[in-house]
């Protein structure tokens, strides 16, 4: 321990030495960003910190690290291997996360998700993490059918400290796997890997007041050990230097009013130090920004407390059971080929196999698991509804209960938003009503909930109406991504114009309107149909005719950045923009209405491309239904002194 905090120390000045330049297998994502003219060092550092996503997520992390002072500076990134399970088991962990959390709060457990550490943390060079990612491949290989299965867990408690621990027998042989590992990473990568000595388990809680004993003790007892799993090593990364900081998650944005500030973006994480916080304010802390390196003041109640792992990086995923000799995926691939597509493995059901390779987003704490067998991922397109909307809700003359007399808005009721963007002239809520508190909540539930089931969002689409981006930037937060994924607004998208009251549609917001209300907006999309191409009261053909032809434009446009798409509109879009993408012909009007009218708020289906036909088919979402009751208004004076 002694000799790591001599390391930290030694690299904080801003300036270290210059480490000897080892050699890098070139591939295209490394090639097409040094012809752009980025030197050599700063294009790995992007890469990796970025787990080798893609050209253009490298291409946004320089630019925002433009600014950074350590950009240049040849820090290590630390590494760490872990065993996770996948499949029932997994389910089962992240039913006792969740339930431990609402029950007993936080416990140092949280910080991490379900896993067997395998080694302590290492260093490696940027210039070697191709090498490190080969030499866990190779060790995985030489492991298929020598990995223990069933893995023979045994639940332990004690006062301050739940977990599940490895038999020790069984324990012993995954320490071999693990200094295979260590040595073919000291071979390939030239880096030092100490396996992990202790005895191995997953860890529950710990850290925990002594009178949340019984209940996380009994939720653990819950968990059937005996369930099938897949065991994935997953290899990911951190920055050195905030090794010993708290992650921090910026709530709302924030914009610095001296130079000593740092500018805050909603779901940006800031890294804190303990020890900076001796010379700073009252309610003001001190800290670095994940996204552009930077650091300086910025106000306490503007975030809040994160996981630790939120900002990790993944570099891959490998099965020791599901591994198809001739899936060269990954075989023949140094980290950074191949990437320019950004293919990832598709999802599937928990009892599924995970595939030998994964290539996720950074900084999310989900796998995603691809099938048994080798193939190239399927395309998927979420098709979803916009959450609960004012105007259904407090009837269409809403707006009268939230004026006052000088015009300003004011909420007269706990589910209207507290504001509302770029209120009044410039505004017609009448033609493009705004959703509730609940329906924002809807739909951070929906995103939460695939964040959790291990989807991936490539692209997403939505309709320009305010309910449609509204909804879609609350699914980005409960996925964590608010502020790194942008909405495009696509006009095409909208519904049915003949259900638009009035003679005109409606003024809807610009992006650039929208992007100034702090919506994550895409300002640099072209629509696939402008908003001047729609015409009022068109007729039924119409409708299923554009929705059809811009779906199929989305996909198209899509192809090579991304195999899943969200689209984010109304009820009748789920039937409009799948029908004809499975080969079927439309229905008549008529039933066509009945169909929209049994579609709920934030109702989602999922349609799924069947190999190389052309022909999609609707499958079972990932996620469960979102079902809720009436709520009708409550007046106290009338029902309680009604005499």
């Amino acid at each position: 321990m002694a000799a790591k905090e001599d390391l930290y120390s030694k690299i904080l000045p801003r300036r270290l030495r210059q480490t000897r330049t080892g050699s890098v297998k070139c591939g295209s994502s490394l090639d097409v960003l040094l012809s752009m003219g980025f030197p050599r060092p700063r294009a790995l550092k992007a890469l990796v910190s970025t787990g080798g996503r893609s050209v253009q997520v490298a291409c946004d992390w320089l630019f925002s690290h433009v600014d950074d002072p350590f950009l240049d500076d040849p820090l290590p990134r630390e590494f760490v291997l872990y065993l996770r399970p996948s499949g029932p088991l997994q389910n089962q962990l992240s039913h006792f996360w969740q339930q431990s959390r609402v029950t007993c709060g936080k416990n140092k457990a949280h910080n991490i998700f379900p896993h067997i550490t395998l080694c302590q943390f290492f260093m490696c060079a940027d210039h070697k993490v191709e090498s490190l990612c080969e030499a866990l491949q190779n060790t995985v290989r030489q492991w298929h059918g020598r990995f223990p299965c069933p893995l023979p867990l045994e639940l332990y408690t004690s006062s301050n400290f739940i977990g599940l621990f490895v038999e020790e027998q069984v324990a012993e042989v995954l320490k071999q796997f693990a200094a295979d590992f260590a040595n073919e990473a000291t071979r390939k990568a030239e880096v030092h890997v100490e396996p992990h000595k202790k005895q191995l388990h997953v860890t529950l809680a710990y850290n925990f007041p002594s009178d949340h004993l019984p209940s996380l003790e009994k939720l653990a007892k819950g968990i059937e050990v005996k369930l099938g799993c897949d065991w994935l090593a997953v290899l990911f990364s951190r920055d050195i230097r905030f090794a010993n900081h708290e992650t921090l998650r910026v709530m709302y944005p924030y914009t610095p009013q001296n130079e000593d500030e740092l500018e805050l973006v909603s779901g940006d994480y800031v890294f804190m130090s303990p020890v900076d916080q001796s010379s700073t304010s009252e309610g003001w802390v001190y800290g670095t920004s994940l996204s552009s390196g930077l650091s300086g003041l910025l106000p306490e109640n503007y975030v809040s407390l994160a996981d630790e792992s939120d900002t990790w990086v993944f570099h891959g995923s490998h099965s020791f059971f599901s591994c198809n000799p001739s899936d060269k995926s990954t075989k023949d691939r140094g980290m950074f080929d191949g990437l320019l597509d950004s293919r990832r493995p598709d999802s599937t059901s928990p009892g599924d196999s995970p595939g030998l390779s994964l290539i996720c987003h950074p900084m999310q704490q989900v796998l995603r698991l691809s099938g048994s067998h080798s193939r190239q991922p399927k395309r998927t397109v979420f098709v979803c509804r916009h959450g609960e909307r004012m105007d259904v809700v407090f009837g269409k003359h809403w707006l009268s209960l939230c004026s006052d007399s000088k015009g300003r808005y004011v909420r007269s009721n706990l589910n209207m938003p507290p504001s509302l963007p770029l209120w009044g002239g410039q505004r017609d809520y009448d033609m493009d009503a705004p959703i509730t508190v609940l329906g924002s909540m809807q739909a951070r539930l929906v995103g939460e909930a695939l964040m959790e089931s291990s989807t991936i969002i490539d692209q997403l689409y939505c309709s320009p109406s305010l309910r449609c981006i509204q909804t879609a930037q609350n699914i980005l937060r409960g996925m964590q991504l608010d502020g790194k994924m942008k909405i495009r607004v696509e006009p095409g998208l909208f519904e049915w114009t003949k259900w638009v009251s009035g003679s005109c549609l409606p003024a809807w917001m610009s992006p650039a309107e929208l992007a100034a209300a702090h919506f994550s907006v895409d300002t640099t999309y072209r629509p696939l149909l402008p908003a001047n191409k729609l015409t009022v009261s068109e007729s039924y053909e119409s409708y299923m005719s554009r929705s059809h032809q811009v779906t199929k434009d989305i996909l198209s446009e899509c192809k090579t950045s991304g195999s899943t798409v969200l689209i984010v509109a109304h009820a009748s879009s789920l039937e409009a923009c799948t029908r004809q993408l499975q080969g079927r012909s439309p229905q008549s009007a008529k039933d066509f209405i009945q169909v929209v009218r049994k579609i709920p708020y934030l109702g989602l289906c999922s349609c799924e491309e069947q190999g190389d036909s052309g022909m999609w088919q609707l499958v079972d979402p990932p996620i469960l239904p979102l079902t809720h009751g009436p709520n009708p208004t409550f007046d106290w004076r009338e029902t309680l002194l009604n005499d």
